[in-house]
């Protein structure tokens, strides 16, 4: 899953914020050494993590893409299932997306000093560009991957994952609709991190 999911999955405080979003960016960093808030965010964002790459339906959906592209499905389904949570928001969440996201980009400004330096420098383009907007369309998407493709050090024919996309578009939806309250349901069975104000401070 992406930032979006990530976030959504997290607990609506910083420390939890950061340790779910924190899966990409652990290079370099002692996690021991990470308040326990944070530590068990980052245990959730792998809880999701393994969830989303072992399940049945996520699988299926790689095959749609085309065989020199399949290497980086997961990759593409990882911004895809993005752009679908946003499309279907409502169905999942009561906060109004629009509201969702700038409560999301407030938290990340808030949250900043919190991150590893890397970390902050990516999650300040997330919110300062807007990056969530380019994902709520297709073609947004789509230069994301292609963008992505391009600074993968070495050859590739992942550009044009978009046309897979959009070529299986309805099953991928599908997928999408069919896997995602399977995973809400899995992180809230595991109870990684305890509701919002029973986590005790370090």
């Amino acid at each position: 899953m992406n930032y979006l999911a990530h976030a959504a999955l997290a607990q609506p405080q910083p420390q939890s914020l950061v340790g779910n979003l924190l899966g990409d960016f652990c290079k370099g960093v002692a996690i021991d050494t990470l308040p326990r808030p944070i530590q068990a965010g980052l245990a959730n964002h792998r809880a999701v993590d393994r969830f989303t790459d072992s399940h049945p339906l996520v699988r299926e959906a790689r095959a749609c893409f085309s065989t020199e592209r399949r290497r980086f499905a997961p990759v593409a389904l990882d911004v895809l299932f993005d752009h679908f949570l946003i499309r279907h928001w409502q169905q999942f969440y009561a906060t109004p997306y629009p509201q969702a996201k700038s409560e999301l980009y407030l938290q990340l400004a808030t949250a900043e000093p919190l991150m590893p330096e890397a970390m902050a420098v990516v999650m300040r383009k997330v919110r300062q560009q807007d990056w969530l907007a380019a994902y709520q369309q297709l073609e947004g998407v789509a230069m994301a991957l292609d963008r992505i493709a391009q600074r993968i050090r070495f050859a590739n024919r992942f550009g044009g994952a978009g046309q897979d996309i959009e070529r299986h578009y309805p099953r991928l939806e599908q997928a999408f609709l069919s896997f995602y309250p399977e995973l809400q349901a899995h992180v809230a069975a595991l109870e990684l991190e305890r509701p919002s104000g029973s986590l005790d401070p370090d």
